[in-house]
């Protein structure tokens, strides 16, 4: 028999009664019933009840004063619990451990951090003590469970007939939309490292290489700020690329992959059908205000700037007449239609910065369904009868209106469609519902720049006859700004998991396509010079995504923060708490690096008049 355990806390049954055993694990929970003393002992696998009877003197001693979360090895006879007295929640919960002998092997000191019961503790002290806080249960079950999606990952893409390769960790810096984490060389002084931003170029390489099809759980570094739905500093992506492929290509490798993967941990949840719908970015941002929309919300906007066009409610008639680029949005609100909930969310968008939000509610009458509120009075039956009908609304129903420039208010209707669908309840619960958004904009409009830059990825393939797009003129703006790329993301429940592209492998396109966007020759060539250099040597179509690994797990946990599926997450400020990093080095390796460190320039306070 092992020294510390014969079983682990999680696999004893009836089956085992009468066996003598030996358990180890952490003191979960103490409860003391006239007279025998219960211990609840936990393990990664489980917990298993133990009783100390004080007719064991020296074990019962040993169990009243032991601290939870300190460490016992104990040895005792499996029995059965009466009827009355099984946990049914517990794989263990039909028998319990009779302990004739335990040892402490580790006394816990009082806890800064209380195990179980899981109450609500502030994010320092979990950060902090993070050893304890995953220990958890919630938390450490979202931990293993990110272990075992990991393993179907790999298992699934070796199926699809991908292999695993690893890319360098140290690299170039190149500008990818966000800083680079720098690392300074001792061998080289004064040249630095970057940590890779996404493996992208590597994985173009592998290509080019001819290994065809390439994956990688691969580490990705980014100095931006912290948000809910990305870690600071660091996460993880399903880094793929493949050879000889087209964008539906990538789409039908990766589906079954991504669908296979949630049915297996859905717990009881649907999970959408393949296909998954294809939704031009155009087409995303009309309906749901939104490239990354939540298709569980069944509220679709629709443009409805002629049923305002001359009419009675002049706010929207002498924006519309002022300027040509004017539209007005309706976002329908299916069993809304009432004064309350219209007024609420008025309220709403004015907390949101916004003058407020135009409504209709609709409720029947003698005659029929008439439209109520201060919009319908202003543009009159007629034209409020031709906006029920257009969004199929009925009585008990409501419309909201956003009105303006679409490029300036689409963010806002999008939030307020959102809105409308959480609090009439029609978000669809105990579903994942996919969707890709394509057609991306292959450049956009710099307005701090008051320059073309690229709007997704700079190393897409332009969707355009590439004879001439060699041709274009890069003043022709309006043209540029409308072309797209074969850039897609994959989204679920309103959450991007990755973006991917066809790759640009041409490389008098990829100089034609940064000249657009305001790079000089010899800039590509010093950031992408290795990339560039291998295109002219025999470069194969190809295409690639990047889902993201944490995104993923968060979304199968039913989590709405990274930091709950991460081991050993940084804090909103890139601190890592229970490490203390970042922190100051010596001076001896500073000196090794050639590197001075100079303190921040303090801010003059303003000086104010006598």
């Amino acid at each position: 028999m092992n020294k510390f355990r014969s079983h682990t806390c999680g696999e004893l049954s009836k089956s085992d009664v009468d066996k003598t055993v030996r358990l180890s694990g952490w003191v979960h929970r103490k409860r003391d019933h006239g007279g025998l003393l219960f211990i609840d002992l936990r393990d990664n696998y489980g917990l298993t009840q133990l009783v100390f009877d004080p007719d064991r003197a020296d074990a019962f001693a040993i169990a009243e004063r032991v601290r939870a979360e300190s460490v016992l090895s104990v040895e005792g006879q499996v029995v059965a619990r009466s009827d009355e007295t099984v946990n049914p929640n517990l794989v263990t919960g039909e028998i319990e451990i009779r302990v004739e002998g335990v040892e402490v092997l580790s006394d816990a000191q009082e806890l800064p951090l209380p195990v179980f019961g899981e109450p609500d503790y502030p994010e320092e002290t979990r950060l902090t003590y993070r050893f304890l806080d995953l220990r958890r249960e919630t938390l450490h079950s979202n931990i293993l469970k990110r272990s075992q999606i990991i393993s179907s990952v790999r298992r699934r893409m070796t199926e699809e007939g991908f292999l695993e390769f690893q890319t360098p960790i140290l690299t170039a810096s190149s500008p990818e939309g966000a800083r680079d984490f720098l690392v300074p060389s001792r061998m080289h002084p004064g040249q630095f490292y970057a940590l890779p931003q996404a493996p992208q170029q590597f994985k173009q390489l592998i290509m080019v290489a001819g290994f065809d099809r390439y994956f990688q759980i691969a580490p990705c570094f980014r100095d931006e700020d912290a948000r809910a739905d990305r870690s600071p500093g660091e996460f993880y992506q399903l880094d793929v690329e493949m050879s000889f492929v087209e964008q539906d290509d990538v789409f039908n490798a990766i589906e079954p992959v991504l669908h296979g993967l949630f049915e297996e941990f859905a717990d009881g949840r649907e999970v959408s059908p393949l296909p998954f719908p294809r939704i031009p970015f155009a087409e995303a941002i009309r309906k749901y205000g939104s490239d990354k929309p939540d298709l569980r919300n069944p509220i679709e906007m629709q443009d409805v700037t002629d049923a305002f066009r001359g009419s009675g409610f002049k706010v929207f008639a002498n924006l519309i007449e002022q300027n040509h680029q004017t539209e007005v949005w309706a976002i329908p609100a299916p069993g809304g239609g009432n004064r309350a909930f219209c007024d609420r969310m008025n309220s709403w968008a004015q907390s949101e910065g916004q003058p407020g939000l135009g409504y209709i509610f609709f409720r029947e009458e003698e005659g029929g369904v008439q439209g109520a509120g201060p919009v319908a009075k202003n543009i009159g039956p007629e034209r409020t009868a031709q906006i029920r009908e257009q969004l199929g609304l009925g009585a008990g129903d409501a419309v909201f209106f956003v009105a303006g420039i679409p490029s300036k208010f689409y963010q806002f209707a999008g939030l307020a469609r959102t809105r409308v669908g959480e609090e009439l309840e029609l978000v669809e619960q105990g579903i994942f519902k996919f969707c890709w958004i394509v057609d991306f904009p292959m450049f956009e409009w710099d307005e701090d720049e008051k320059k073309i830059d690229f709007s997704h990825n700079p190393f897409s393939m332009p969707n355009y006859p590439l004879d001439k797009f060699l041709e274009l003129d890069p003043s022709n703006s309006d043209e540029i700004l409308g072309m797209t790329a074969f850039q897609y993301d994959i989204v679920c429940n309103g959450v991007e998991l990755s973006s991917g592209a066809i790759r640009n492998h041409k490389p008098d396109v990829m100089y034609k396509a940064f000249e657009i966007a305001g790079y000089d020759k010899s800039v590509v060539e010093n950031k992408f010079g290795g990339m560039l250099n291998a295109f002219k040597y025999g470069a194969p179509p190809h295409g690639g995504i990047a889902p993201g690994i944490d995104r993923i797990v968060m979304l199968l946990c039913g989590e709405e923060n990274l930091r709950e599926v991460t081991m050993f997450p940084m804090n909103q400020q890139a601190q890592d708490l229970l490490m203390q990093a970042p922190s100051e080095v010596d001076a001896r390796q500073l000196k090794e690096l050639h590197i001075r460190v100079v303190p921040p320039l303090e801010k003059k306070a303003d000086k104010k008049d006598d």
